[in-house]
């Protein structure tokens, strides 16, 4: 290869490689002017593509955060909208206390871990395309659910429709990251990660009220009606966000096709080679030489050096192998200050299902309210995570903004983690709170108060975590934000089903002093990624450079 080709293409056969020159700030795909690159550092975020969405007008992007917004409140309601209707539920299927829970622990577990699916999609067939399959998925459970005869169908119609809801609750976040910059990335995840909030704060409400005046497939005849709305603003007024100039899943996949078949091309070309040689050696034999040789299969394999274009990346077919998610979730698990964040934002969510599932119980049990006045007092903590989302949002790009002119410009996704710290004072004694105003069944505007301050800080906290595994993972925001929801999905699950034991065994009081201290070590896992992260990503980008060369 010349070096004008090395110059311009991404050369050699290894993912490292690739992760070297997205850190470096140089892209090997498609080297820009140097008026591009004057005055600031290029990554692989910010290589140059046609209709960069990052350059999109403020209408469009208002209009794409809105549709992924809407599609994301869409999945947070159908998690819980069924809640208050679960006793119709089970009067008229003929069904169990346990296959009601099981509608609701499948729907859990589906939720949090599909989308390491719909992500590694993505990377090669763009968002549009997983968007729009997801819909029709969710419409499809979301129907027959409404219609259903047994409550056997009605779960795994639920299992459909947590496939069909878990892509907007990860991809939406990678559809932000690729039309924001980091600087404003953390407001814009605020406003978003609102929506799918609107879920624990209306579901319930809608969904006692719609149970109440009709019956409980009317909760679901709404989630039907919804998701129409939302799988025609996907259809004809959404336009795909993913560039695969700027996607490291992508890239892998291509170089990996294009060795295929240059190795396919080159052992052809040798197996003939060989044929013509063969004659030629046992001719060399009889003459009593013995310096004959040929190459082999192996020889071909470990010289075999493929090229990318400088410009329009060739397109890949996508197959099984392509997304196979488990090779971008190992990159991610790599990673310690990934994991250290991905458990902190788990045991949020974790905590805040619990919350929400227990205080339901603690209200119909010792306050005697039934499903429309549990859902109004549950919309205190649905009110507290909306504005925490919001303004935690903007809390953190306001942080990230002082620490880089503090530091010259110059900034690590670690900073992000600052805008934690006022919240983590205050998380702990909230929670505490709750805990003991439900234990001693205090009057129930001191238990919304401390639904609301629990939620306001909860997702303060998350809504930065989340801002930061999307900085800290270039080239795989996608991949990134799965693997939150698969880490909260599964510890969702867990804590939803020991909550109803550990609350009847020690009550609130124990249940939620148990919560703040598992959430005081939350905190740690997130002040250990702040100080220690950019130590620990500098360490394993040396050992990856290092096995690259």
């Amino acid at each position: 290869m010349s070096s004008t080709q090395q110059s311009t293409a991404a050369t050699g056969t290894d993912e490292h490689e690739l992760d070297r020159s997205a850190r470096n700030g140089v892209s090997e795909l498609e080297m820009p002017t140097a008026n591009q690159t004057e005055g600031r550092n290029l990554d692989i975020e910010h290589v140059v593509v046609k209709e960069d969405p990052r350059k999109w007008g403020r209408a469009r992007k208002n209009v794409t955060l809105w549709i992924v917004s809407g599609s994301a409140m869409v999945s947070g309601l159908a998690t819980n909208i069924q809640n208050p209707a679960n006793a119709q539920i089970e009067q008229d299927l003929h069904a169990s206390s346990g296959q009601i829970s099981w509608t609701l622990a499948a729907f859990i577990i589906i939720q949090g871990n599909f989308p390491l699916i719909w992500s590694a999609v993505s990377e090669i067939k763009g968002r549009k395309l997983v968007y729009v399959i997801a819909a029709i998925l969710f419409l499809i459970g979301s129907t027959v659910v409404a219609t259903a005869q047994s409550i056997q169908l009605a779960i795994g119609m639920r299992a459909l429709q947590a496939v069909g809801s878990s892509a907007a609750m990860s991809i939406s976040a990678a559809t932000l990251a690729d039309m924001y910059d980091s600087h404003e990335r953390g407001t814009k995840m605020g406003i978003f990660y609102a929506a799918p909030l609107l879920g624990p704060a209306v579901g319930p409400l809608l969904g006692g009220g719609l149970a109440q005046a009709f019956n409980w497939r009317a909760d679901f005849y709404l989630l039907v009606i919804l998701d129409a709305i939302i799988l025609m603003a996907f259809l004809f007024l959404f336009k795909d966000t993913f560039r695969r100039e700027r996607s490291l899943t992508y890239q892998i996949a291509l170089r990996r096709r294009l060795k295929e078949q240059e190795l396919s091309r080159l052992k052809g070309a040798s197996d003939t080679t060989m044929a013509a040689c063969s004659a030629e050696k046992h001719e060399a034999v009889e003459r009593g030489e013995s310096k004959a040789s040929h190459t082999n299969s192996r020889d071909i394999e470990a010289n075999v050096e493929v090229s990318l274009p400088a410009q329009g990346l060739p397109e890949v077919k996508l197959s099984l192998t392509d997304v196979n998610p488990l090779p971008p979730l190992l990159k991610i698990l790599q990673r310690k200050n990934n994991v250290a964040v991905l458990c902190s934002s788990a045991l949020i969510f974790g905590f805040s299902y619990t919350i929400v599932y227990t205080c339901a119980r603690t209200l119909a049990n010792s306050y005697h309210y039934d499903a429309l006045q549990t859902g109004l007092v549950l919309l205190s903590f649905g009110i507290g995570n909306i504005m925490g989302s919001i303004f935690g949002g903007r809390w953190s790009d306001r942080e990230l903004a002082r620490l880089k002119d503090r530091n010259g410009g110059k900034w690590n996704p670690e900073m992000r983690l600052e805008s934690t710290k006022l919240a983590m004072l205050w998380l702990p004694p909230s929670v505490l709170g709750y805990a003991w105003v439900c234990q001693k069944h205090v009057h129930i505007a001191a238990v919304c108060v401390m639904l609301f301050l629990s939620g306001f800080f909860a997702i303060w906290m998350y809504t930065s975590t989340l801002a930061y595994i999307v900085d800290a993972n270039t080239g795989r925001s996608s991949t990134a934000v799965a693997s939150n929801s698969s880490f909260r999905g599964t510890v969702g699950f867990v804590a939803a089903e020991i909550a109803v034991p550990l609350q009847d065994a020690i009550g609130d009081g124990g249940l939620y002093t148990l919560w703040a201290g598992l959430l005081i070590i939350m905190e740690l896992l997130i002040l250990l990624a702040l100080y220690k992260g950019e130590a620990w990503r500098r360490d394993l980008e040396e050992q990856e450079n290092a096995k690259a060369e």
